[in-house]
């Protein structure tokens, strides 16, 4: 137990982080890249025409990986912070910095898409029902917690701050997920179901999980490279950042 604990500190200790982390983005950044060029092409332009929608229905390959990412870095913000306020963990809430700005980019391009999509598909682009104005929320609280740490001048007392927001917030989560069945709503039911059957033709569905895991990981190299730009930040004027400033300028 003793030595599995000390390769837990020694995985989330910041220097250790900064160093094995670069490989790490470089292939995120790739992977992520190829497979978003990959569904991306593959979806606009060899997937045949939607019969209903016609070819604005193309914007699904935007649109859903977008909010279901958003959603996924949410939660892992909640886990995060569960992490900090129980371990006091570095790293837990150097994620929590990173983390909030990705999702906030992602979950605005989420709710644009939408409306682009909604203009010709539903004549309006915005209406409040549950699941768009979840999603505002969720926007909201993205947003939040980036206000909350400025606000706060003690650092520690901003993560914890940050930390619990996002636990909290974490609710918001599964009203998104189920709104459409909660709720009467215009936005169409899940079209992708885990247990159940999708109702999206195999055709759609493969260029659409391409590039669901192409977003996936390319945010998976953003996060982490912003995770290192703040590990240097937080530990600046220690011994392992100037060595490493070191290697840079050498």
């Amino acid at each position: 137990m003793s030595s599995i604990r000390e390769k837990w500190h020694r995985m989330s200790s910041p220097p250790f982080f900064y160093r094995g982390a670069r490989s790490w983005s470089i292939a995120f950044y790739i992977i992520g890249g190829v497979l978003l060029v990959v569904g991306s092409v593959w979806g606009l332009f060899f997937v045949p025409v939607d019969r209903l929608q016609g070819d604005v229905f193309r914007i699904i390959f935007i649109h859903v990986p977008s909010a279901h990412v958003s959603q996924l870095i949410y939660v892992s913000m909640a886990i995060a912070g569960f992490t900090y306020v129980v371990w006091r963990l570095k790293l837990a809430d150097i994620y929590l910095q990173s983390a909030a700005g990705a999702g906030a980019v992602l979950t605005a391009l989420a709710l644009f898409s939408g409306i682009i999509w909604g203009i010709p598909t539903w004549g309006t682009g915005w209406v409040w029902d549950a699941r768009t104005t979840s999603m505002l929320v969720q926007l909201f609280l993205f947003l939040g917690l980036i206000a909350l740490r400025q606000a706060i001048p003690n650092a520690h007392r901003a993560a914890m701050a940050v930390s619990i927001l996002a636990i909290v917030g974490v609710i918001n989560i599964p009203i998104i997920k189920y709104s459409v069945e909660w709720f009467t709503t215009l936005h169409q039911p899940a079209s992708i179901k885990i247990t159940g059957e999708s109702t999206i033709a195999p055709i759609f569905l493969w260029p659409l999980f391409v590039n669901l895991f192409g977003v996936s990981v390319l945010y998976a190299g953003i996060i982490l490279t912003q995770m290192r730009v703040y590990v240097l930040t937080r530990d600046a004027g220690t011994s392992w950042v100037d060595e490493e400033v070191s290697k840079t300028r050498g």
